[in-house]
């Protein structure tokens, strides 16, 4: 009987690709991430990157986001929410 070694390759994983689809972003996220059609994947990469160079990341709890007023808008007028809830949070404003 064959063992599996741990050299053995694995299958390559499927990218979904309602993920991969081009969004629009309305006029409240826009003004946060820009007005360009973007993959969920990408808008995701560039509210990231607003965040930390806002410093918007919670020092110690590293998981919430403290919004500042272009954040507190795509928020829904929270001023600070989990990483995980931001990602709902956001599908209510593209297109």
């Amino acid at each position: 009987m064959p063992t599996k070694s741990s050299t053995d390759p694995k299958p390559a994983r499927k990218l979904n690709p309602a993920l991969s689809k081009p969004v629009q972003p309305d006029e409240i996220l826009a003004k946060v991430i820009g007005s360009t059609p973007l993959s969920r994947d990408e808008m995701t990469k560039k509210l990231w990157e607003y965040i930390k160079k806002n410093g918007l990341q919670d020092q110690t709890k590293k998981t919430n986001i403290n919004a500042d007023e272009a954040l507190k808008a795509v928020f829904g007028g929270k001023s600070q929410v989990t990483m995980f809830e931001m990602t709902k949070l956001v599908s209510a404003h593209v297109k």
